[in-house]
């Protein structure tokens, strides 16, 4: 067995029984993680890394679970900016100011504090269609634009949602080698 980074030897090493239980819940929380991607309210890739997280506590950390975890960390980091980067990439491809998009994304942030749990996504919506209105006075094309950012948050969440896979994928190989 590989050594843990830490001197504390972990409870669970102890008892297998109690390992199992533990393995189980850290699991199950991650899978809620997981869907609860489906609504923004809750932010699931960060349940899914807490989970990683409490488990290498739990556990102990070794050098190749320090590096798992690592992983997993910047999975989550990339996944919590998966909508910023693909709402903006794809309203900027229609044409969209960068400052407009960059405005919308701030509102965003604003509607998913203030309007769960899809505040964030219409507040980015309106204002990116108003700020393009305002810049282009024409309609069409700031519906052209706003348009774009919904297919880019569509986008966000099948990468979100690829990227939760990945981490759960990543701590049961962990499980399995340690």
């Amino acid at each position: 067995m590989l050594h843990t980074v830490f001197l504390i030897k972990p409870l669970t090493q102890f008892n297998p029984q109690l390992l199992g239980i533990l393995q189980v819940l850290v699991l199950s929380v991650m899978i809620f993680g997981l869907f609860s991607l489906v609504t923004q309210i809750i932010p699931g890739l960060v349940i899914i890394w807490l989970a990683a997280l409490f488990y290498g506590f739990a556990t102990g950390f070794t050098w190749l679970s320090l590096f798992l975890m690592i992983l997993i960390t910047g999975l989550m980091v990339l996944g919590s900016l998966m909508d910023e980067i693909l709402m903006g990439a794809r309203a900027l491809k229609s044409g969209a100011h960068w400052w407009a998009i960059l405005l919308a994304i701030l509102a965003g942030v604003w509607g998913s504090l203030t309007f769960p749990p899809f505040g964030g996504i219409l507040t980015a919506l309106i204002a990116l269609f108003t700020l393009e209105m305002l810049r282009l006075n024409d309609w069409r094309k700031a519906i052209h634009s706003a348009k774009e950012m919904a297919i880019g948050c569509g986008h966000a969440f099948f990468a979100r949602f690829g990227i939760g896979i990945a981490m759960i994928l990543l701590w049961g190989l962990w499980v399995w080698l340690i």
